[in-house]
């Protein structure tokens, strides 16, 4: 039988299909089901799944024609299926075509919601937020000036509202995103509450002119526009401006080509909709720019003259260096980067302006050029002190060190600075794994290499630039803390000296202050006006 999480008393059980008793088309989204996957001994293995999303095979229209044999595809190879597998990380989500459904094992059904008993009660006259109060009296005065929509209106039936701006966005930390049942109470109270605070209340949806947008009627809202409509549209389109839980489940990216290297894109990221779902998306490793097709991307390369990130020069050690990047002075480079770290990193939101933010990236030099092995983005002006918005360490480039390196990197530039710094939370699962081992790392070897040998919070505080807070959790996570004649000291134990010795013998690349060529950037308050 299919395995199921510990459901609510009241849950009633999900209805289950035996298996031998459907086929491909009685499969619909919310789904779980076996699938054949690859096996880590290269056995093909059956591993339930949950179905997200169903498409039909896309054609690729920048491939050439080939002639194709009707006969040698499948009829349930026509539809493809977006899943995601039971216990694993939600990075391994794909695309499967249906003959690799296992329609002999049972078919689980979603679980039907549990009927509300608030439905039947009378529900005192709620009041609206002010943003609804706002917008709905513009939208009479919209409707008493001007009985016709303007032409610039967004058709909310048709294509979904344009972004304000053609160009991609930036990274910025993003709120957590847990509005889905608070949604679907207000669709149970009112379908016109829940679309106005759809578009209004959630900190995650790019919000639009409501002089223009609501001059719409009520009526033709309804009955042109459903959040159902909304998220298919937005699935299948890539919308530059919106970035919803539901929608960003679903990946759009199959596959990446980075110079000589092919990465399998991660998560969501909102390129155009006319380079979605190919099979290759190739990538200028220089400038960033991507392109549907190799003829088309060859072509680039041929008139291409960047052989380095687009700023200035302010560390080189070895094969390895390090460019200051101004988000204001290039533009459509951070944007492009933007793009592309998206497609492996599901923890951040993405806006569009790029020009409160500096950018500093790693880079490998050889023979050809200058290539990007990872980078961080920092706040020109940070309230919370944080010395990282942004951090990657690129997939074809990982498990090599770089990813503390860069760690190392922000550290040494928040010492020039004389401050504190943290990195901006949330952090990602690998992220988080590589600074609680820088932590733990710099923290044990400044206690080893100390001659009293006694420090304080606040002197590792000061010498090393972590805040007080990151140590503190480093010291509790690693046990160090001990109580000894009423007062709480620092030990180090054999079990973290024998892990340190490790850590530190598979340590290949360090930063080496001397070589960096740094002042701190200073902005006037002309400068860090930002806006479109």
């Amino acid at each position: 039988m299919v395995s199921q999480s510990t459901p609510a008393p009241d849950a009633p059980p999900p209805p289950v299909t035996p298996g031998g008793t459907y086929n491909v088309q009685t499969v619909s989204v919310g789904c779980k089901l076996y699938i054949r996957r690859p096996g880590p001994d290269g056995q093909t293995e059956e591993r339930l799944a949950e179905i997200l999303s169903i498409r039909e095979k896309p054609q690729n229209p920048y491939a050439r024609r080939q002639a194709v044999d009707n006969g040698s595809i499948k009829p349930e190879d026509n539809l493809e299926f977006f899943v995601h597998w039971e216990h694993f990380n939600k990075r391994l989500d794909e695309w499967v075509i249906g003959s690799r459904l296992v329609l002999s094992r049972d078919l689980e059904w979603p679980r039907p919601k549990a009927p509300a008993g608030k439905k039947n009660t009378p529900v005192p006259s709620k009041v609206p937020r002010g943003q609804n109060l706002l917008k709905k009296a513009t939208s009479n005065a919209a409707k008493a000036a001007s009985p016709t929509p303007a032409p610039s209106t967004p058709n909310l039936g048709g294509d979904y509202p344009s972004s304000p701006s053609p160009i991609p966005p930036s990274l910025k930390r993003k709120a957590p995103p847990d509005e889905e049942e608070e949604e679907e109470d207000e669709d149970a109270e009112g379908e016109d509450d829940a679309e106005g605070e759809m578009d209004i209340d959630s900190e995650d949806v790019q919000t639009f002119d409501i002089t223009m947008q609501d001059t719409i009627s009520e009526s033709q809202h309804q009955s042109n526009f459903s959040k159902e409509q909304e998220i298919e549209k937005l699935r299948t389109s890539g919308s530059m401006t919106q970035s919803i839980s539901e929608i960003t489940r679903v990946k759009n990216l199959n596959r990446l080509q980075i110079g000589k290297h092919e990465v399998d894109a991660w998560y969501f990221s909102p390129y155009p909709k006319e380079y979605a779902h190919l099979p290759v998306l190739y990538i200028c490793e220089y400038c960033l720019s991507f392109f549907p097709s190799q003829f088309m991307f060859c072509r680039h390369r041929k008139r291409c003259t960047m052989l380095h990130p687009p700023g200035n020069e302010i560390y080189r050690h070895e094969e390895i260096s390090f460019y200051e990047i101004d988000g204001k002075r290039q533009l459509t480079w951070c944007r492009n980067l933007s793009l592309l770290s998206k497609c492996f990193l599901d923890h951040k939101t993405l806006y569009y302006d790029v020009t409160p933010f500096m950018y500093y990236v790693m880079a490998k030099r050889d023979s050809s050029g200058c290539h990007i092995i990872g980078y961080f983005s920092k706040e020109k002006e940070s309230a919370e002190n944080y010395n990282v918005a942004c951090i990657l360490a690129m997939p074809q480039h990982q498990r090599h060190g770089y990813g503390k390196l860069l760690i190392e990197f922000s550290y040494e530039l928040s010492k020039k600075e004389n401050k504190l710094g943290s990195p901006e939370k949330p952090l990602s699962d690998l992220g988080l794994l590589s600074y609680r081992a820088y932590w733990a790392e710099t923290i044990v070897d400044l206690l080893l290499n100390t001659p009293e040998g006694e420090l304080s919070i606040d002197e590792i505080a000061q010498k090393t630039s972590i805040t007080h807070a990151d140590v503190m959790n480093t010291c509790t996570t690693l046990q160090l803390f001990k109580h000894y004649k009423g007062q709480h000291m620092i030990c180090l134990n054999s079990a973290v000296l024998e892990k340190h010795q490790k850590a530190m013998a598979k340590r290949r690349h360090r930063i080496h202050p001397e070589l960096l060529k740094w002042k701190p950037p200073v902005f006037t308050r002309e400068q860090l006006r930002f806006g479109w």
